[in-house]
């Protein structure tokens, strides 16, 4: 199983390694294709007041410390074309988000480096046109039809992470983890799949309550992996607090996970 775990955003050198230290069980675990998650910089937050990293430069820096300090291997996002070749330098998979899933000099950016690219499906997406993100990255790579073995072999997943439903909500139609893994491997975003956009005055709510059942839902339909945004207090986190879960929930919720799979192949 493929397990991407973090904070959202670098919140300070302390609370970063923190984090990380309670997470060494994953690396050590042979179940587990671990990769340690944190941003250097939210780009997309709701209001101008919202923190939003440390940046490009002091980020990488920290991750770099992360990576030699545990060995893991990192996922970080970018969100211009401009940050892709610093971070791919660091990183292990370099991420697109879901806001810029269709920005063609991001992908074809991301495309050049070496690293796994993964593509969030954007909120306001059917998840069949996915495949056309896809193919960017894989033609710039060098191949020019889409399929889950080529996605694979190239390097390209896809994260599910819920769908606008109204204002203020998300919801998951499990057809689209089915829908996508035709062209390409597919990890869900449990945490960012339970957002309430706008629904915090000027910041995202959540409710974190239901990241556990629609987690166990996508290991009962089939997925390649899990995104999971933990910290070890929610309710002082910087970023998308309301909507992560705690290190000990994690630590829980995964090994029922790899339960399900099992029982479901």
């Amino acid at each position: 199983m493929i397990l991407m775990a973090g904070p959202c955003v670098i919140e300070s050198e302390e609370s970063l390694f923190k984090i990380a230290e309670s997470l060494l069980k994953y690396q050590e675990d042979p179940q587990f294709d671990f990769y340690f998650k944190a941003s250097f910089d939210k780009a997309n937050r709701t209001s101008l007041e919202s923190y939003r990293g440390p940046g490009l430069e002091e980020g990488l820096r920290l991750l770099q410390k992360v990576k030699e300090t545990f060995g893991y291997k990192i996922v970080t996002d970018v969100h211009e074309s401009y940050q892709v070749a610093p971070t791919a330098e660091v990183a292990d998979i370099v991420q697109i988000p879901a806001f810029l899933c269709r920005q063609t000099d991001l992908l074809v950016a991301a495309a050049k480096t070496e690293r796994i690219v993964n593509i969030k499906k954007g909120q306001f997406m059917n998840p069949a046109d996915m495949q056309y993100s896809v193919l960017k990255v894989l033609k710039t790579r060098g191949c020019d039809e889409v399929s889950f073995e080529n996605a694979k072999k190239h390097g390209v997943l896809l994260t599910e992470r819920g769908s606008s439903f109204g204002y203020g909500n998300m919801v998951v139609d499990m057809r689209s983890l089915v829908i996508m893994r035709r062209f390409a491997p597919v990890v869900f975003d449990a945490t960012h799949s339970v957002q309430m956009p706008g629904s915090g005055g000027g910041k995202t709510g959540g409710d974190s309550s239901m990241v556990p059942y629609l987690a166990k839902a996508a290991a009962a339909v089939g997925v390649d992996g899990f995104f999971f945004e933990t910290h070890f207090d929610p309710s002082c986190a910087l970023s998308d607090g309301p909507n992560m879960v705690t290190l000990e929930t994690l630590d829980a919720l995964t090994q029922t996970l790899m339960k399900i799979q099992e029982a479901a192949q």
